[in-house]
Order: C-alpha cells, then structure tokens, then sequence
C-alpha cells in the first residue's frame, strides 16, 4: 500500500474527539456544532474562511489574515457583521474553551447565511451571515518534513482572474478537490497545478516555490492563492539577501530544481521530494531548512508585537 500524506496531514490527538466549536454566538460539543441545510455555504460554497495558527497565545499574522478575510468579504459584498477585533474575541474564546495555548489550527468559516428557499441569488440569504469557528489540537506530522510530498501535474488549472480569482480563500474549492482527485489518481500525495500559459502555479493546497542555483523562485502571482505565509518567505528573502523571483516558469525548472517546497499556514514549509515520479535535488533542502528558521524566529517576533501591543 502506497503511504500517502497530505500538506496537511498531523499527528494524532484525541482530544479533538471533544473539542468545542464556535457556531453563531454559542460554543458547543462536536457533536453538536450543525448549520442548516438551507445554509449558502453549504448549499452553494458562498462563504470565505481563514486558517490561522495559535502560537504562545496569540494567532500568528493575525493582522495580515483578517486583511485577506475582509479584503474578500467585502469583494463579494458579504458583511460578517463585526469587524478584526471581533472575529479576535471569537477565537479566543473559543481557544479558551477548549484550554488552547499553542499547537492549535483553526478554520473560520464566514457564509452569507441562512437562504429561504434552495436557489443561488444573494437575496435569498436574509437571516444575517453564519459564523464558524473550528479549532483542533494540531501538529504538522513529522514525516512531512523528512519524507516530503509527492506532487503529479494535473489537467486541472489555476484559472483566469475573472472566472474566479484565486485569492479569494472561497467556500467553492470544487477545482482544488478535482486536482487533488486528479493527483491521487496519478499516485501523488497531491496535485501540481499549472496557470492558463502552462506556467507552474500552486499545489491544490500550497503555494509552491522552487530553489536553483542559490535563488528561490515563485509564480508571478497572477493566478495564485494569496498567501499570507507565502509573502512572508518572499519578504524573508529580501531581508536576508537571498536571491528570489517572482516569474514564470515551467515543468522544464521545477524537474531540474535543487529543491521545492510548499508554503501555507498549516505546515510553514513543507518540502517536496518529487514531481512527476522525477526526484527533487539530492534531498539536502539546505535553503528550505533555512527559510524555516527564518520563519519561525519571524512568527516569535510576531507572537511578542502582538503581547506587547495587548499589554
């Protein structure tokens, strides 16, 4: 059997069989955290979330994140209802709750709502947006880091800004979903994804980065996911003189790359052993393993801005 892990894969914690979940305005058990079936997330993916890591009791980036979820709210004319510091008292308590210092994930989940009847047009949404707030115990598995993923490249794009931009972090992720099946099937732990040129773009879940001679290399961000976790290893670059570019590139590079990695909130960087069944590198990733001490020391420094300025 072929051991397959995802971005995304943790290490296991019961305690999330009993977590706590923020749903409208109360907290309650797993078991009982529902929306309605009528709900617009549900019913038609109309909702933006964030991902967002608890580190020593704050929320990493957290200024950067509610700048994406509101820039996209907004953008979709979705009012939540409450602003930053809102959505901040939500996680919080929901962390408390559940006893959450450090190691957790949560996913914020905001939809138009409630529709009155089981159609697409906004109007229909009338009872106000639904707000969820899903926190787990979360550790990165600790084979993302030593084996790496194996990505395949999949028919599935990225696609055109105006069909639907992927820096919106959509409920609607049916293409992301269809790469990954597409990526299974090939199997790979999950999917390389091309923009509309045939230039190498994401993962269905990451953004990707490629490491020769010495640079890092990224997509122009034309067609990408907006990713807070990537600009930070961007703007890590040029703060420690690393050479890196934003640009298009193909199949061509990212085969005979010295390394690859994935950027996101989950895993930070998470490394990639292969494209295509065609092994990345010789397996050293000295300026992944680099990036992520840079990384980590910028999320620290983060962690105590935000305790400073809460007092």
């Amino acid at each position: 059997m072929i051991d397959t892990h995802t971005t995304h894969t943790a290490q296991a914690d019961a305690r999330n069989d009993d977590i706590l979940i923020y749903v409208d305005g109360a907290i309650v058990p797993k078991a009982e955290a529902k929306v309605s079936v009528y709900d617009s997330g549900f019913m038609l993916g109309d909702g933006m979330w964030e991902g967002m890591r608890l580190h020593d009791g704050e929320w990493a980036f957290f200024d950067e994140h509610m700048d994406r979820l509101f820039n996209s709210l907004k953008s979709v004319s979705l009012d939540p209802g409450i602003g930053p510091e809102g959505v901040r008292d939500i996680l919080d308590r929901t962390a408390a709750a559940n006893g959450m210092v450090t190691d957790a994930h949560c996913r914020l989940m905001i939809t138009r709502g409630r529709k009155a009847k089981p159609f697409q047009h906004p109007s229909l949404s009338r009872w106000g947006p639904t707000i969820v707030a899903i926190i787990e115990h979360s550790k990165p598995a600790e084979k993302l880091q030593s084996k790496g993923i194996r990505l395949a490249t999949v028919p599935q794009v990225r696609g055109l800004p105006m069909s639907q931009d992927a820096k919106y972090n959509s409920h609607s992720k049916l293409n992301c979903v269809i790469a990954c099946l597409q990526a299974e099937q090939a199997g790979a732990d999950e999917a390389l994804m091309l923009d509309p040129h045939g230039f190498v773009n994401t993962t269905n879940a990451c953004n990707f980065f490629i490491v020769r001679r010495g640079e890092v290399w990224t997509s122009t961000g034309d067609y990408c996911m907006n990713g807070v976790t990537r600009q930070k290893v961007i703007d890590l670059c040029y703060a420690n003189a690393i050479p890196v570019k934003e640009k298009n590139y193909s199949l061509y590079e990212a085969y005979g790359a010295d390394e690859a990695f994935l950027t996101g909130t989950f895993g930070a960087q998470t490394p990639v052993a292969e494209i295509d069944g065609k092994l990345i590198g010789n397996g050293e990733r000295r300026m992944t393993q680099h990036i992520r001490t840079l990384y980590k020391a910028l999320v620290a420094e983060d962690v105590a801005r935000q305790k400073a300025a809460r007092g």
